[in-house]
């Protein structure tokens, strides 16, 4: 019986795509504070494989988890949802 693993997804924006099939996203993620009651946004910053470099900074993207491609490199790029012109 082969076990299927699901892979986590993120949505995010991309804010660096300097390096070479690598790019940074960022994703921010909203949640109750668990004191006060009030809405909290915290942002935390990926690095991405991007194979065929056809992120660019703006794009809105979807990434899911992967093997590690480097000692940040965890994530790989899913889906490319929104394209700036």
């Amino acid at each position: 019986m082969i076990k299927q693993v699901r892979k986590r997804r993120l949505n995010g924006v991309v804010v660096s795509d300097a390096s070479d099939k690598t790019i940074v996203v960022n994703v921010t993620r909203r949640f109750k504070h668990p004191t006060y009651g009030k809405y909290v946004q915290r942002n935390k910053k990926y690095h991405a494989h991007d194979e065929k470099n056809e992120c660019k900074i703006g794009d809105v993207v979807t990434i899911i988890e992967s093997r590690p491609y480097s000692k940040l490199k965890n994530w790989e790029l899913y889906q490319v949802k929104r394209q700036v012109i």
